[in-house]
């Protein structure tokens, strides 16, 4: 498949191997269920896949990948060096250790395997100017000085060039 990135003007994509199917993909997507849902909660769609979403971020629930936005990937790989989630799962079935490093197009790599290992149809999902607002306002803030310099070094909002995420297909019950 592939996954989209870049920005609105210069859209790119990402050849991107999800392998579903490959030897051990469903054995680790078993693992990581048994580790992280109760077996009577497995039959809800719905709770599984809020449960792949976390188990595949790795520092909050000792899931599969670790993210790493610094620059720095000392003791790990470079996110752009990924190709596929396949090379990934198999590192962490076979180490039962959170994988180094990744960004938002391989955990959505990775989710969307995982979803279609377990037959939830999924996709990777890209959009660009991506407006990331961590204080809930719904508006990118930007804060000046009474001379106009920039106050933002304690803001966390942002519009990012491209964001990746999931859609999953799934019946909801619990929704009119």
């Amino acid at each position: 498949g592939k996954i989209y990135s870049g920005n609105y003007r210069q859209i790119g994509s990402k050849s991107w191997n999800f392998g579903q199917f490959e030897d051990e993909i469903l054995d680790c997507v078993m693992y990581l269920l048994d580790i992280s849902i109760n077996f009577n909660l497995r039959g809800n769609p719905v709770r599984v896949a809020r449960v792949i979403s976390a188990i595949v971020n790795g520092p909050d629930d000792n899931g599969v990948l670790a993210g790493n936005w610094s620059g720095d990937y000392s003791g790990g790989t470079r996110p752009t060096k990924w190709a596929g989630s396949v090379a990934i799962l198999k590192q962490f079935w076979k180490t039962k250790e959170t994988v180094k490093w990744g960004q938002c197009w391989v955990f959505s790599g990775i989710t969307t395997t995982v979803s279609r290992a377990l037959g939830l149809p999924a996709r990777s999902v890209t959009n660009f100017a991506s407006a990331h607002d961590t204080d809930g306002s719904c508006t990118i803030d930007k804060h000046l000085t009474e001379d106009g310099d920039d106050m933002n070094y304690w803001l966390d909002d942002s519009v990012w060039n491209f964001h990746v995420w999931n859609e999953a297909w799934v019946k909801r019950c619990d929704l009119p």
